[in-house]
């Protein structure tokens, strides 16, 4: 068995070691290493998408990073209880034309023994925004240890 650490039952401390694992994960942009924290057969909700397993998650995360460039993420944890985290996020993003946006949404998590999430319900709502409005500014990849969270800037 594949484990992942923290596992579960969550503290509010181990949770949010795992919301910054998986905001570092995806900051990556890196489907394959993405797809790697959860079971093969996780189900996923994301939008109005349903994604089950790993190959599906890797094919969606290669669509959607290939939409949404210059991809930066802010996760920040709400609640845990037991083997469930719910998370709060925000990223921005522009589209092929140059058009800037903020995403902003909730994720419910829950977990398998092993620390691998078995499911995802995620709600997304995007805000466009002017390129002056962009609160995100690190380089692509992990967002610095020093740069504020969503609570610090206000969101």
């Amino acid at each position: 068995m594949t484990m992942r650490p923290p596992l579960p039952p969550f503290t509010a401390d181990t949770a949010a070691q795992k919301v910054r694992a998986a905001e570092d994960a995806w900051n990556s942009r890196d489907p394959e290493r993405v797809a790697q924290a959860y079971t093969p057969d996780c189900q996923w909700r994301n939008r109005a998408e349903f994604v089950t397993g790993h190959e599906e998650i890797v094919q969606f995360l290669r669509r959607k990073w290939a939409r949404e460039r210059d991809y930066r993420l802010i996760k920040e944890l709400w609640a845990q209880e037991g083997a469930r985290i719910a998370v709060r996020f925000a990223y921005e993003w522009h589209d092929d034309a140059g058009r800037w946006f903020r995403s902003y949404g909730n994720e419910n998590w829950d977990f398998a023994e092993d620390g691998r999430m078995r499911r995802r319900i995620a709600s997304i709502n995007d805000l466009p925004i002017g390129e002056d409005a962009r609160l995100f500014h690190w380089s692509l990849g992990a967002r610095p240890v020093d740069h504020p969270s969503l609570s610090d800037l206000g969101l």
